[in-house]
């Protein structure tokens, strides 16, 4: 999840469960995710491996862990790539409103499906110019979104808002809402630091990558902690400072696209516009590619089509799992167009399945880590046996909360994320041998990377 793509969209759910306790909830997210890494960065330190799910899990509790983390992740992949192919069409609407605001709106699903074919092409070649290219546009949008909210900050401090607002370091307290909806509105934000264990890429190629990659972990989530918060709050400032002002953040489509054209310029705000769409086309480029990597690998292990395990001879990519995981996603969009979803709720709510899969995954990385402790065969006291555990009642508690008293369809999210994951325990119980075999090779090769 990069940045701007967070910023962009995920604040806009939270507001209308929250109101004007976004920012709160910003941090709460940041308190679990945390605790969350605390895992990550202390296995990486241990295990020569580049902080993947699976393998982390597959080192500490055995392979048949890292079969079922990666089987869980899997599912968190497939519904990302699906909700950042709505986020292209959101971000691409924005684009046309900030140029000709009466200018007609096309069915979304085409610009979905465009972003879906330049993937599957980008994706067959994986060329580090394209992959570079995205890496420097999604830099260089988090330095205009930065920007935006210096100025925002600015003009409301000086009274040259365009709308009636106020610097209220109260909106970083919880205010009266009940804990529960904080926590089901963490879902929203826990989703923005999604993935950033993928950041551990920064020191593989490291002369000491035990001391690298735990650092790159750490620095990520705290580096995006710290950028989203002060975002939060810019934008709930930007808005209003008030209830009517939560509202106008909850009512938004494209909270600092509409936010740049209010405070700077027209052409500002098209400018976050096109880098905000290429920030999710990136990111579907790396859920798909992240995806087939591993369909390929169950395939290959004997999971699945055998089919999705072949490798294209000239470029060395499993073509067929890319082009699978990419048809998947395709259709999970087209299948909510088709049903009268608009792109801004297809987004969340194939978001809302990708974290709740996610939170799953997380937990048996955790898990992982407490039973490391416990064993005693690492240099880790006992005593930090309390942070996982805390990592884990966070994940166990979010995902309980998204499932209770929740409204339609958001009450039926948290079923399909179980019964995903209830598959990859399945698999486990009734082919050992061969989620075992998977779960080892899933761990060699993440080593091979580290």
């Amino acid at each position: 999840m990069a940045p701007l793509l967070a910023m962009s969209l995920n604040g806009i759910g939270v507001a209308g469960l929250v109101g004007t306790s976004v920012s709160f909830v910003f941090l709460v997210a940041f308190a679990g995710t945390a605790f969350i890494a605390y895992g990550f960065v202390r296995l990486t330190r241990r295990f020569n491996h580049a902080g993947s799910v699976y393998a982390l899990a597959g080192r500490t509790i055995g392979p048949r862990a890292g079969f079922f983390g990666g089987f869980a992740l899997l599912g968190t992949y497939v519904t990302f790539a699906a909700c950042t192919l709505a986020a292209c069409a959101v971000f691409l609407e924005a684009w046309m409103t900030a140029w000709n605001p009466d200018a007609a709106s096309l069915p979304w699903i085409l610009a979905s499906l465009a972003a879906a074919v330049l993937a599957l092409a980008a994706n067959f070649r994986e060329s580090r110019f394209t992959a570079r290219l995205l890496t420097a546009i999604g830099g260089f949008g988090v330095l205009l979104m930065l920007i935006l909210g210096g100025v925002i900050l600015v003009k409301a401090a000086t009274g040259a808002a365009p709308v009636e607002t106020a610097v209220d370091l109260s909106l970083l307290l919880p205010g009266e809402v009940p804990l529960s909806t904080l926590l089901t509105a963490s879902v929203f934000a826990f989703l923005s630091w999604a993935g950033f264990e993928s950041c551990a890429s920064l020191g593989e190629e490291t002369a000491n990558p035990r001391k690298a990659i735990p650092l790159a972990l750490g620095g990520s989530v705290v580096g995006c902690g710290l950028i989203y918060v002060f975002m939060m709050f810019s934008q709930q400032v930007g808005f209003g400072s008030s209830e009517e002002g939560a509202a106008a953040f909850a009512a938004s489509s494209s909270s600092l696209t509409e936010l740049a054209g209010m405070y700077i310029s027209r052409e500002y705000a098209l400018l976050l516009a096109f880098a905000a769409f290429m920030v999710a086309f990136a990111s579907t480029l790396s859920s798909t590619a992240a995806a087939s990597r591993l369909v390929f690998a169950l395939a290959r292990d004997g999971f699945g089509p055998r089919s999705l395990s072949v490798i294209h001879p000239g470029s060395g990519i499993p073509r067929r799992a890319v082009a699978a995981v990419t048809a998947t996603a395709a259709v999970l969009a087209v299948l909510l167009w088709a049903g009268g979803v608009g792109a801004f709720d297809a987004y969340y709510w194939y978001a809302t399945i990708a974290v709740l899969c996610l939170l799953v995954a997380y937990a048996t990385t955790t898990a992982g880590v407490a039973v490391h402790i416990l064993s005693g065969k690492g240099s880790i006291p006992r005593w930090e046996l309390v942070l996982p555990v805390i990592g884990i009642a966070y994940l166990v508690f979010v995902f309980v909360v998204q499932s209770v008293d929740q409204p339609a369809p958001y009450s039926y999210f948290p079923a399909v994320a179980a019964a995903w994951c209830l598959v990859g325990a399945g698999i486990v119980i009734a082919a050992p041998a061969m989620a075992r075999r998977i779960g080892e090779r899933l761990i060699e090769e993440d080593a091979s990377h580290a």
